[in-house]
């Protein structure tokens, strides 16, 4: 009988991962290598695309496609070029959405593949929008639902990063989120691709003016929520600012549940998502939207990175714990060099930490080799596989891409799906499927969660690449992670030696 338990033991321990941070010793011969295989994961996407002739042409088809259809809309509209919103094929940045603002190429109707044609004919109604800030900004965007009769669905707005990151470079997570049942708006924030530069009274967008991510996403919450009883607030006081034709009012607005609102935000609109879910909380600013009494977000995705709380600091609101939050972080940020010692295992979790301390439910994860881009399709940059293979007219494989779609969708289904609705009754084992993922954790720095499920059971993991013991979850259905199930089942062994 021991030697069957001490054989149990070695196979189902060689199933769980090994605690962060993890072998070889630093410093040596072996850890350099391991460090250097790892950061040779932030270039496989380029690479990959660079030797994928289908890729380059429907990159450069689709790219040129953009730059017309910009082209276009300033022939119908010459207001949207010059003075005063300052929009011309260079600013915003990516305003064309061509060359790498065309994000992933095969994510658009003209495309025979499934996430082209097929996609937008039979399974999605998309219907683009444009509506003015608070500062009379016009904001460019789409509001996403599937193709189907259901009413009464949740909903979330999903906001770009900073900079060279238009709304087409998450138009993945759009796609994921329709599919599992949500309405989906992605727009470009003020200063951002096909949105105006800056305002008739010359306040910028983007990084020039950082507070676009927080004030312009309350905006797009008004707009989002206004329907044809409420219309949508800054469309009717900027009324005549341009000749352009405004959206009224969310045009899917009869389709969404209004008690159900998440926010998903990459980079400074992952600060944006971090701030605007804190107002109303204690220690923060009251509400400051249009159409509702009360901060109508019940749940957040921050993609590199979840936001330290923090009190109000000149033009930075308080961030305040408030909602269920998931961060993601990346290992190598932007332009991050190879490491040359361990970091600090916990140096991603101060966000998390203090959600946990304040009783919120949280979940951070870090993705193994990852840059910044992992969350922006963006050709050419570095960032782990995203389009290993183009067969059938769609990227499709990758590394940290779908990982980030799992746990995204995952976290919203938690927290926002209702009895009887898709992804409802498999949300905590999907959360807690670490057999299927945790190869993809860092094994520098620590993930973590700290939830109930719907059972009541709660699941609290310092570290999910070194096995966790929280991960049954009960009556809501499932999957037992490889941590969980090897303590478990060790137990049980020896339960049995001992009689």
């Amino acid at each position: 009988m021991r030697r069957a338990v001490i054989g149990a033991a070695v196979l189902l321990t060689s199933v769980a991962a090994q605690a962060v941070p993890e072998g070889p010793d630093y410093p040596s011969a072996e850890w350099t290598e391991r460090e250097l295989a790892n950061y040779a994961r932030t270039l496989e996407a380029p690479a990959e695309q660079a030797a994928n002739p289908a890729f380059l042409l429907r990159w450069q088809t689709q790219g040129l496609a953009n730059l017309a259809e910009w082209n276009q809309r300033a022939l119908d509209d010459p207001s949207w070029l010059l003075l005063p919103a300052l929009d011309t094929p260079l600013t915003p940045l990516c305003a064309t959405w061509g060359e790498q603002c065309t994000g992933d190429p095969f994510r658009y109707p003209g495309v025979d593949g499934p996430d082209g044609a097929p996609f937008y004919d039979s399974e999605a109604e998309v219907v683009p929008v444009v509506f003015y800030d608070r500062a009379c900004a016009r904001l460019s965007g789409r509001v996403w639902a599937p193709r189907d009769t259901r009413n009464g669905l949740p909903a979330v707005i999903i906001e770009n990063g900073s900079i060279q990151a238009p709304e087409t470079l998450y138009w993945w997570a759009a796609q994921a989120l329709l599919r599992a049942g949500y309405v989906v708006m992605t727009f470009d924030p003020r200063g951002q691709g096909r949105s105006d530069q800056q305002t008739p009274g010359g306040d910028q967008g983007s990084n020039l003016n950082s507070t676009v991510f927080w004030d312009g996403l309350v905006d797009a919450i008004d707009f989002f929520r206004s329907d044809g009883v409420r219309p949508y607030p800054h469309n009717l006081a900027c009324a005549g600012t341009y000749p352009t034709d405004v959206t009224a009012f969310n045009p899917h607005a009869g389709r969404i549940d209004p008690a159900r609102l998440g926010l998903a935000g990459h980079s400074l609109g992952a600060t944006g998502v971090s701030v605007v879910q804190s107002y109303g909380a204690e220690g923060a600013q009251p509400w400051p939207g249009l159409l509702d009494a009360d901060n109508p977000v019940d749940v957040i995705v921050a993609w590199d990175s979840l936001s330290s709380p923090r009190p109000a600091d000149g033009e930075r609101p308080a961030v305040v714990p408030r909602v269920p939050a998931m961060g993601h972080t990346s290992e190598y940020g932007i332009g991050g060099l190879a490491f040359t010692s361990p970091p600090d295992p916990e140096s991603h979790k101060n966000a998390f930490a203090a959600w946990r301390d304040a009783g919120v439910p949280v979940f951070q994860l870090t993705i193994q080799g990852s840059t910044h881009f992992e969350w922006s399709l963006i050709p050419s940059f570095p960032s782990t596989s995203w389009c290993a293979d183009t067969a059938g007219n769609r990227c499709s494989g990758g590394w940290g891409q779908p990982l980030a779609e799992h746990y995204t969708v995952a976290w919203f289904d938690r927290w926002l799906k209702q009895p009887g609705e898709p992804g409802y009754e498999d949300a905590d084992a999907r959360l807690l499927a670490d057999a299927d993922w945790v190869e993809r954790f860092s094994f520098y720095s620590r993930s973590a969660r700290d939830f109930a499920n719907r059972s009541g059971g709660r699941h609290s993991c310092e570290d999910i690449r070194a096995g966790c013991d929280d991960a049954d979850v009960g009556a809501s259905g499932g999957g037992a992670g490889s941590g969980g199930f090897v303590l478990a089942a060790l137990a049980l062994l020896r339960r049995r030696a001992l009689r």
